[in-house]
């Protein structure tokens, strides 16, 4: 690895602005402390390099290259409302009562519902689930979803990845004597709804650590507690076995990856034993995912996220929205494959909606120079919009929502950059009137508002962002781990890096630079991927690479002229195993001239 002390002050390798408009910093601001840790710890210097970076001691270095539940899983009791909700779920296993759960549309959410229906349904008690339709009924409970379950025979539903903000809906549902336990992880109103109990790490009157829990992750520390009050009710036994828990983390792992909370604590525990249970393929459902994605690598959380979550989510955008749960519980081999088939069918439809609406808001966005970019048009489909405001906020490095209009109405979803919680942002235009309603998390929120009103709530989003960055332009920044030649990217390298792994928010993949090097090969491969081989400028080892969705851009245009300027180029690692390969190639993201 190359020494990166020639790096200055405030730029790695120099670069103040790379071809995608980023400055790059060095993650790790003393190499000291990677040395250091590298000869207590007896470790590779590299990967002593990326924990420091990281922040991880010399005594915590076995905890997180090993994360286990037994140290990090939290006793679920610790979240405020975690009993009264045991105690309600407990009287109606034993009295036999009918359980309706209310889902989200989103992977979160139908993981969540899954773990439920696994757990019920293997004390052998009846459960129902609705998940509502994006289009139609919008996010979160809705007093008519409510009454369906209700109307069916739930005399207690669970609310999962939603109802925290959902107060009307909810106080109707207590009126018509419907008991409701919330149970979900987005930022809340200093006001509870209306419900038997709200377990909810990010309750405004919560005290728990552990606020960067998915809400599977939220379900989960529910089933554990309800699995340990029925042990202690001396409930299994006589005709009733104890269910594995630990078989259903691979659902755990998936929503987890998938909403993108940081990888950190408990959640890396979760994660890291989740996929080792999604390896085994128990779960019908997502190996039945993962054939129609022709999946045949061991999975992890590039996969979880990239590969099998947006087939899962798919039926919640643009198809059907229960199909994800119903994908997730079944044990039928035969319904697995064909839920699977159908899901793959819808993401692909998914992909080119996708497309189109990009290329429209990309347009529009061009024109937007304020902190936070607003498009809005009237037809977009409104499942695809958090993808598109996600692209949105990569191009542009600030906040950036996108609206689907209908008539005098607009949905809109939004995405964040490290440093502007965009959820407290939207609660906050909900409460002072500017929206119908809205919630959402510190990078992700959802709201819908009237068409006449877009422009004064975008006017209160750019103040509030204001107030929280002192007024300051949020700087587009790579973070880079080291630098390395093109021989130095070997299959060997990338397996000791991925001890460090599972990778995702919070625990981002090793990114390095290859400095110096030329383009000797390039093409334009798939939908706009830039697809090309890495070398020095003397020659030697060429590093197989690719830019996804390159082609158009200023880096697109760089790495397709091999005329020989020389680049220092930017990405991760990985292993190329398509038909039997067993190459190291790197995913580009950035790169700039080398001066």
């Amino acid at each position: 690895m190359a020494d990166d002390s020639a790096a200055d002050a405030r730029a790695f390798l120099g670069v103040e602005n790379s071809l995608s408009g980023k400055i790059w910093r060095a993650r790790l601001d003393d190499d000291r402390a990677a040395l250091a840790l590298a000869q207590r710890a007896d470790m590779p210097e590299i990967v002593a390099r990326v924990l420091a970076a990281r922040g991880v001691g010399v005594d915590e270095i076995d905890e997180f290259l090993h994360p286990s539940l037994r140290a990090s899983l939290p006793d679920p009791a610790h979240l405020k409302d975690m009993d009264a909700a045991v105690e309600r779920l407990m009287r109606a296993i034993t009295d036999g009562e009918t359980i309706g759960v209310f889902g989200d549309y989103d992977v979160d959410g139908a993981t969540s519902a899954a773990v439920l229906v696994r757990f019920f349904e293997a004390l052998g008690r009846p459960v129902l689930v609705y998940i509502p339709d994006r289009v139609r009924e919008g996010y979160g409970p809705n007093i008519d979803g409510l009454m369906r379950l209700k109307d069916d025979g739930a005399s207690v539903v669970v609310t999962v990845d939603c109802g925290i903000t959902a107060h009307a809906p909810l106080a109707a549902a207590a009126e018509a004597g419907l008991d409701v336990i919330v149970v979900d992880h987005h930022v809340g109103e200093p006001d509870l709804p209306v419900a038997c109990a709200v377990v909810n790490p990010n309750r405004i009157d919560e005290t728990s650590p552990h606020g960067q829990l998915a809400a599977v992750g939220v379900t989960f520390l529910l089933v554990v507690a309800l699995n340990r009050a029925l042990r202690d009710a001396f409930w299994y036994g006589e005709g009733h076995a104890e269910p594995d828990l630990m078989a259903w983390l691979d659902l755990v792992a998936l929503g987890t990856v998938c909403d993108v909370v940081p990888l950190t604590g408990v959640n890396r525990a979760l994660v890291a034993q989740g996929l080792r249970v999604m390896a085994r393929r128990a779960n019908a459902g997502i190996a039945a995912l993962a054939d129609v994605a022709r999946l045949d690598a061991r999975p992890d959380s590039y996969h979880a996220g990239f590969v099998l979550g947006p087939r899962v989510n798919a039926g919640g955008r643009i198809g059907e929205a229960g199909l994800g749960v119903r994908l997730l519980t079944t044990n039928d081999a035969g319904e697995a494959a064909a839920v699977a088939a159908r899901l793959d069918e819808y993401n692909r439809e998914r992909q080119a909606v996708e497309a189109a609406v990009l290329e429209a808001a990309m347009a529009d966005a061009e024109a937007d120079q304020g902190s936070v970019v607003m498009v809005a048009r009237e037809g977009w489909h409104p499942g695809v919009i958090g993808i598109v405001a996600g692209r949105l906020r990569e191009r542009f490095n600030r906040p950036a929502c996108v609206v689907a209009l209908d008539g005098n109405l607009g949905k809109g979803s939004g995405r964040s950059v490290p440093g502007v919680a965009l959820g407290p942002a939207v609660i906050a235009a909900h409460q002072a009137g500017l929206l119908v309603n809205g919630g959402g998390h510190a990078m992700a929120a959802g709201f819908t508002v009237e068409a006449a009103r877009l422009a004064e709530f975008k006017d209160f989003l750019a103040d509030h962002i204001a107030r929280q960055t002192d007024g300051a332009a949020p700087v587009a920044e790579l973070r880079l781990d080291g630098a390395l030649s093109p021989a130095a990217a070997t299959v060997e390298l990338i397996e000791t890096l991925d001890r460090v792994g599972p990778f995702g928010a919070g625990n981002a993949r090793p990114r390095f630079a290859l400095t110096g090097v030329r383009v000797v090969k390039s093409d334009i491969v798939g939908e706009n991927h830039v697809r090309c081989f890495l070398a020095a400028p003397a020659g030697g080892t060429r590093l197989k690479s690719i830019a996804f969705r390159a082609a158009g851009t200023p880096l697109g245009a760089a790495l397709l002229d091999t005329a020989g300027t020389t680049l220092h180029v930017a990405g991760h690692l990985g292993i190329d195993r398509w038909r039997g390969n067993n190459a190291a190639q790197l995913m580009i993201e950035d790169a700039a001239p080398a001066r």
